[in-house]
């Protein structure tokens, strides 16, 4: 595999670019070497400087959901882009895209559209502090909804003590606002709501969470968070910003028959354009400026080009039968890949839901972030090169999700599971 081109532009980045690169994930840290230079993407494949194309499962993290360059998502974006690329008013694109949207999440009555998932998610929390007229919000460790503050928060000395701040920069005293319990584990959240009876405005989850790796909710524990915040009069935020349109049309919610107060949503309604929406019932959104006293606004909210690239997908993944298509390719897929698992007696767990998983490298099961991190990164990171080495691009770190697109053929996943095999050959030995 040709990598000088990669090599040469990375070294360039390095002196102009914090680390090389414009998000951290991307700098290859968590498995070594240097990160791929994307020259190009079409259907199921990437293309790098150096040439080499790879089929991708890394779907710029979720939104290729129908594959790179769709035709349909290409065609709005250039009409749209002859027709200005921003005006800072509204445009009818806008009121059609909330209307896909709430025809979609039938809990979302009112949704605001905004630039990206982490503006969202920072959105939501304030509108649910500004509607409830409390501070504190429980989130869970591991999951992640952007990189506001009030987000980049881990545990104190337990779960069920004051955060503490994640990243220099973090005010303590924004900090202490924010609650961590454990995913999975609903008696945490209960503890805190008896400790900080009345102070609570919302929980904000990932409804199945993709930032630790691909974890499933058991049984109940998304109803119970629902019951909690009903009897506090706190609020449910649910992050789907990866699950949206993702797991189902409906996203998680559809799957579990679960009613959040507030949902976030991000980069597939916007076809792989920068764009990120919150809704909700609308009494809460009701608060929200100019409406109500919370304030929010953007420039960019509701972009011509993101608008116009989300009608485009999400009027695609509207189609009839998307989603037993897209189940079948990832059954297929992990059914394949786990017999070459099996078979080279390497001990993984994968959690898959609908088109998205993620393969752990240990014998699980992985239910939360502290089973997670048991998890072999140095095998991970030798099978990603092994794969990479082979044509295939999954994610660069264990702790993220793969994803299937519509885009993928049978031969590319009979390649792909070929290519496990060949990078299990002779395993474990060095890369």
């Amino acid at each position: 595999m040709k990598t000088a081109i990669s090599r040469k532009l990375f070294r360039q980045a390095k002196k102009v670019i914090p680390g090389g690169v414009n998000s951290p994930v991307r700098a290859f840290r968590s498995v070594g070497g240097t990160p791929l230079f994307v020259a190009r993407a079409k259907g199921a494949t990437v293309t790098d400087a150096d040439g080499n194309t790879f089929l991708d499962y890394v779907s710029s993290w979720g939104p290729m959901i129908l594959g790179h360059a769709h035709p349909e998502i290409v065609s709005a974006i250039r009409k749209a882009a002859g027709r200005g690329t921003s005006y800072g008013a509204p445009t009818a694109g806008e009121v059609a895209l909330a209307n896909l949207i709430r025809k979609a999440f039938p809990s979302i009555e009112k949704v605001r559209l905004v630039s990206s998932g982490t503006e969202a998610a920072m959105s939501a929390v304030r509108l649910a502090r500004g509607f409830t007229g409390r501070d504190k919000i429980v989130k869970f460790e591991g999951c992640y909804h952007g990189h506001a503050d009030p987000m980049l928060v881990k545990a104190g000395s337990g779960a069920l003590t004051f955060g503490q701040p994640d990243s220099p920069g973090v005010p303590r005293d924004t900090a202490k606002h924010t609650l961590t319990a454990t995913f999975n584990d609903a008696a945490s959240v209960r503890r805190l709501f008896e400790r900080n009876r009345g102070e609570i405005a919302a929980v904000i989850v990932e409804p199945i969470p993709g930032n630790m790796g691909v974890v499933l909710p058991t049984p109940g524990f998304l109803d119970e968070l629902r019951k909690m915040t009903r009897t506090a009069r706190a609020l449910l935020i649910f992050d789907e910003v990866i699950t949206g349109f993702r797991v189902a049309y409906g996203g998680a919610q559809e799957l579990f028959g679960i009613v959040p107060d507030l949902t976030v949503l991000g980069k597939i309604i916007g076809g792989g354009l920068p764009v990120g929406a919150f809704g909700g019932r609308r009494d809460v959104m009701a608060a929200l400026s100019p409406e109500g006293p919370v304030y929010q606004a953007g420039t960019l909210s509701g972009n011509p080009l993101a608008v116009a690239a989300g009608l485009a997908a999400l009027t695609e993944l509207a189609r009839k039968n998307t989603y037993r298509k897209l189940a079948e390719k990832a059954d297929y897929l992990g059914e394949g890949l786990q017999g070459v698992f099996q078979k080279a007696d390497l001990p993984t767990w994968t959690n898959r839901v609908g088109s998205m998983w993620t393969t752990f490298f240990q014998e699980g099961p992985v239910v939360d972030y502290a089973t997670a991190k048991k998890s072999d990164t140095a095998a991970y990171g030798r099978y990603f090169h092994r794969m990479l080495d082979r044509g295939v691009y999954l994610a660069p770190s264990q702790f993220e999700a793969g994803f299937v697109s519509l885009a993928h053929t049978r031969r590319d996943l009979d390649r792909t599971i070929a290519a496990a095999r060949g990078a299990l050959s002779g395993w474990p030995a060095s890369r």
